[in-house]
């Protein structure tokens, strides 16, 4: 029985550059060992005018882009190739690229994550405020705040009122607490409950104004369409009024 030998891609060189394919690398190789310089240069030129085909520039800067595709180039023959790249374009290593700057995340609360950080920026507001009937005020709002917070992620149980204090005095390191006689910190959700119910009433009557207004539109122009198409005889089109005469009696 005779023996097969397949060549499965797994057993073949790494592709670099998947975007590209084999082929493309392939060719760069062989480019490569080309002895003639002047030959070499322009197989090099017309592999990466293939690539450029492959991947459209499409929305892309084309400075940038050329960029790329001689620096994948070089690359993919381990800079190992002997040409002239065009002019203003630089072939450098992955190495000796200039890294962008990393972005530092914003710390976040670590304790009762559900309040959200605007809730951590309150609180540190409202300590270094001085003591009054303002800050009083002001520290109400928070705990009102707070617990429409936590009513968004809690709405199939209760929240009492002493669970939002205990937590401010936590989130506040002591420092904070609800004056003696404040009104119900559900003065907040049920302000935002019937700003929502105002807006929503205030969209159905616009969607209602802007529907009655489309089907006099349409009725207008339909009104104009219908006294085109049959006309009186006299200041309507003539050929309208003809398609539309009495056949005559023989």
């Amino acid at each position: 029985m005779n023996r097969v030998d397949i060549e499965y891609n797994t057993e073949k060189e790494f592709i670099r550059y998947p975007e590209y394919g084999r082929s493309i690398q392939e060719m760069l190789h062989y480019a490569k060992d080309i002895e003639d310089g002047h030959k070499r240069q322009k197989t090099v030129e017309s592999i990466i005018g293939l690539m450029q085909q492959l991947n459209p520039i499409g929305n892309r800067n084309m400075d940038d882009y050329r960029d790329k595709l001689w620096n994948h180039a070089f690359a993919i023959v381990n800079f190992e190739l002997d040409v002239t790249p065009p002019h203003g374009i630089t072939i450098r290593k992955e190495e000796e690229k200039d890294r962008p700057l990393v972005v530092e995340y914003p710390p976040t609360a670590a304790r009762f994550r559900h309040y959200g950080n605007g809730i951590q920026a309150l609180i540190q507001k409202a300590i270094a405020m001085p003591e009054g009937s303002k800050k009083e005020g002001f520290v109400e709002v928070i705990a009102s705040y707070m617990k429409l917070a936590y009513k968004t992620w809690n709405k199939e149980h209760y929240v009492s009122d002493d669970v939002v204090k205990d937590d401010l005095e936590m989130l506040s390191d002591g420092l904070l607490e609800l004056h003696e006689g404040h009104s119900s910190l559900d003065t907040l959700a049920a302000g935002a409950s019937k700003h929502d119910k105002e807006r929503g009433q205030q969209n159905q009557r616009n969607r209602g104004m802007n529907n009655k207004q489309n089907n006099n539109a349409n009725a207008n122009r339909n009104r104009k369409r219908g006294g085109g198409n049959y006309g009186n005889g006299s200041g309507g089109s003539s050929s309208s009024g003809n398609n539309f005469r009495k056949p005559r009696k023989k």
